[in-house]
């Protein structure tokens, strides 16, 4: 959850990773473990940006 806040709160994962001091694809595979627990997306990705889902922001 810390990692899916912190990605949120940056707006990126690169900005992300770099708060968190993880390597980027750490944080995106963190991100994409936490939404297969979950059983639901938490994060539209595109190539240029991220926004919430209705899921994530619950």
């Amino acid at each position: 959850m810390k990692v899916f806040a912190r990605v949120i709160e940056a707006g990126s994962f690169f900005k992300a990773a770099d708060a968190l001091r993880l390597p980027p694809a750490s944080v995106s595979r963190t991100l994409q473990a936490l939404e297969a627990y979950l059983g639901a997306r938490l994060i539209n990705r595109t190539t240029r940006s991220i926004s919430i889902t209705e899921d994530g922001e619950a």
